[in-house]
């Protein structure tokens, strides 16, 4: 048997309260998204004013930062190097996008899910995003619990 660590509702809670805030903060609005570790959705939130396009956009990238266990943008980054990269449907899932605001949430090494933020410029859904993951690796480390099994 294969037991697989990943968040769970009361993570995507969190993370949607800490995102939310500072998107608020920020005098923004933009589409939230938690994906469990195989990248698929355990919560979304569509704020006020988002843009509709931006839904999909959220979940996909918590969808390729959780599966390829590191920041969508990466992906991107070498889908666009024109000497090493690769043509991003190589993937064979649509589902995969190199914008930046996707990121990984890792715990003891380990991907348990992704956190993730659309609507914003680039540079601000990320920072917005890791703020996220910070905050999960944190609660997580700190209540000595571990994602859900």
């Amino acid at each position: 048997m294969h037991a697989v660590t990943t968040l769970g509702h009361a993570d995507a809670q969190l993370a949607l309260v800490v995102m939310e805030r500072e998107v608020l903060r920020r005098g923004g609005a933009a589409v939230l998204a938690v994906a469990d570790s195989h990248g698929e959705l355990i919560a979304l939130l569509r704020m006020d004013g988002a843009k509709f396009a931006s839904t999909t956009i959220a979940a996909n990238k918590a969808y390729t930062a959780a599966r390829e266990q590191v920041p969508s943008k990466t992906i991107g980054q070498l889908a666009r190097d024109g000497k090493d990269g690769f043509d991003i449907a190589y993937f064979g899932d649509d589902r995969f996008v190199g914008w930046g605001g996707g990121v990984p949430v890792t715990v003891g090494g380990a991907c348990v899910g992704a956190v993730a933020v659309s609507g914003l410029p680039e540079a601000v859904d990320i920072e917005i995003a890791a703020f996220a993951a910070d905050a999960l690796v944190a609660s997580i480390a700190g209540s000595g619990a571990t994602p859900t099994t």
